[in-house]
């Protein structure tokens, strides 16, 4: 590759980004509606048919934001279940998770609520959402059979805890609570399935 071709991609990745970038601090100061095409290019000063040789529209756009989050997602949960206490990994990762959520709710909108093209627990995941997801499957015992189903039962109940909380459908002030009781029923599961 010429080093005017090399400069040219780095460019382009420099656009990529900036777009990406603007599209989510637009979304956090004013809302996923507030994200065009029209006002990403005023904002990152480019013609929005620029704009259209990086993304297929707002549905691309807010996946790779959700796809940024996924990576900054799986850094936190690791720093949380490495930072850890012995024995208390899951619930440093809940923690971290449950924060993550309502720290960055435009961030977690994307990735969770907004449409995506991302491929969830298929050939196709991308690796910084397997990484995430992994975060989770790590806290449990590699003797675990069921270390991939005890990660979805949290990462679901955790969803619907911030989604929940958020919303003001149940009290944020009893996350805590909601958290012991989670992890004491998912500690206490038994990790071989039990027969008919």
């Amino acid at each position: 590759m010429s080093a005017i071709s090399e400069r040219r991609e780095r460019e382009r990745a420099h656009r990529h980004q900036l777009i990406i970038t603007a599209a989510r601090e637009l979304a956090e100061s004013e809302g996923w509606e507030a994200v065009t095409t029209r006002r990403l290019a005023e904002r990152v000063e480019y013609s929005q048919p620029v704009l259209y040789s990086h993304f297929n529209g707002k549905d691309a756009i807010v996946s790779a934001v959700a796809l940024d989050g996924f990576s900054e997602l799986a850094a936190h949960l690791s720093r949380a279940r490495h930072g850890a206490d012995p024995g208390q990994g899951l619930r440093a990762v809940c923690r971290a998770y449950l924060e993550f959520a309502t720290d960055r709710p435009a961030l977690y909108q994307a990735m969770f609520i907004l449409p995506t093209d991302l491929k969830f627990a298929s050939a196709e995941t991308p690796a910084p959402l397997r990484a995430a997801f992994d975060e989770f499957v790590s806290c449990f015992r590699p003797d675990n059979t069921r270390r991939e189903l005890f990660a979805e039962v949290i990462w679901s109940a955790l969803h619907g805890m911030a989604v929940l909380s958020d919303s003001g459908r149940i009290p944020a002030d009893g996350q805590e609570e909601r958290l012991d009781f989670l992890i004491a029923r998912i500690a206490d599961t038994p990790t071989k399935p039990t027969s008919p």
